[in-house]
C-alpha cells in the first residue's frame, strides 16, 4: 500500500506497547479473545476507529465503510460493544457526504456512536450540530467514566489545537470521575519533526495535570497502531485506518475494556482477517 513517507513508526509504537507499559502479559488470539488479569465483570467496552475517508477518488470507500460497519457490528454480536467513536476524517474533503455516510452506513451500527471531525471533514461546530446534532466539541458520560472529544482541525483542514479553553472546563467538570478519556483526531503532541501533528503544549499540560486522565485516542496517523508516550509514561493510542490509499496495509479498529475494578484493557483490532495486533493493560 502506498505511503505519504518511509516511516518505521508502526513498528516501533507496537515494540512500545510490548515493553514499556507496566502488566503488559496478555495477548489477544485471532478469535479476539485474550487473558484478561482480572476475571471482573466489564462495565465498559466501546470501539474506536478512524480514516474512512468516504468519497476519496480511486479507493474502494464504500466498501472499506460498509466492511467497518460489518465488522464492528460483528464484534458487538459476539461480545457487546456500549458504543463505536469514529475519530475524524469521516469523509475526503467532501463535506457535503456527511448526510450520505452517516444514513447509508453510520445510522446502520447495532450500538450508540459518537463522531468528531478530523481534517479531511472541513466541518465546524455548525456543520458537525447539523448533521449530527452535536458540536465539534462535547462530552459523554458513562457512570463514573467520562469521554471529551474535540475537534483539531479547522474547516480548510489546517491543523488546529483543540478548544482548551473546553478541555480544562470539562476535565475539572470530571475530575470526580475515575476514569476520563479524551478523543483528538489529531495527536497535540509531535514525537519527531516529521509527525503529521501539532505541538499545543497548553493541552499537554492539561492531559497531564489530572490523575484520573487515563489516555487520549487519536487517528489521523494511518501507519500508527499502537502507543506512544508523553510525560511520565502518559499513553497516546492510535487505531489505524479504515480507508484511504495510504497507511497499514490491514484496516481496523481499537478495542477497549474496562472491568469492575478500573482496570482498562485495550487491543488493536486486524479487521482484515489476520490475528489481533497487540493487547495494552493501564
Amino acid at each position: 500500500m502506498s505511503t505519504r513517507r518511509d516511516f518505521i513508526g508502526t513498528g516501533l509504537a507496537g515494540i512500545a506497547a510490548l515493553i514499556l507499559l507496566p502488566a503488559v502479559n496478555t495477548f489477544a488470539n485471532v478469535n479476539n479473545e485474550y487473558n484478561r488479569q482480572n476475571k471482573g465483570r466489564l462495565k465498559l467496552r466501546f470501539a474506536l476507529a478512524s480514516d474512512i475517508h468516504y468519497g476519496q477518488p480511486d479507493t474502494d470507500y464504500a466498501l472499506n465503510t460498509g466492511n467497518m460497519v460489518k465488522w464492528i457490528n460483528a464484534d458487538h454480536a459476539k461480545n457487546h460493544l456500549d458504543m463505536v467513536i469514529v475519530n475524524g476524517d469521516l469523509v475526503h474533503n467532501r463535506p457535503d457526504l456527511l448526510p450520505e455516510i452517516k444514513t447509508q452506513y453510520l445510522d446502520k451500527f447495532n450500538m450508540p456512536y459518537h463522531t468528531i471531525p478530523g481534517n479531511h471533514d472541513f466541518a465546524d461546530a455548525a456543520l458537525w450540530q447539523k448533521n449530527f446534532g452535536y458540536e465539534d466539541k462535547y462530552t459523554v458520560e458513562f457512570g463514573d467514566i467520562a469521554f471529551v472529544l474535540a475537534n483539531t482541525a479547522d474547516t480548510k483542514g489546517t491543523y488546529v489545537c483543540p478548544d482548551n479553553v473546553f478541555i480544562k472546563a470539562s476535565l475539572e467538570k470530571f475530575k470526580d470521575k475515575k476514569i476520563v478519556f479524551v478523543i483528538l483526531h489529531i495527536a497535540p503532541f509531535k514525537w519527531q519533526k516529521d509527525d503529521f501533528f501539532v505541538d499545543c503544549p497548553e493541552t499537554m499540560e492539561l492531559l497531564h495535570g489530572y490523575p484520573n486522565v487515563k489516555a487520549t485516542f487519536h487517528g489521523h496517523d494511518h501507519l500508527l497502531d499502537g502507543i506512544r508516550y508523553t510525560g511520565d509514561k502518559f499513553p497516546h493510542f492510535f487505531d489505524s485506518h479504515i480507508g484511504g490509499n495510504w497507511g497499514t496495509d490491514y484496516k481496523g479498529y481499537r478495542i477497549v475494556e474496562i472491568d469492575d475494578q478500573n482496570a482498562i484493557y485495550t487491543y488493536q483490532v486486524n479487521a482484515s482477517q489476520n490475528p489481533v495486533l497487540n493487547s495494552n493493560k493501564l
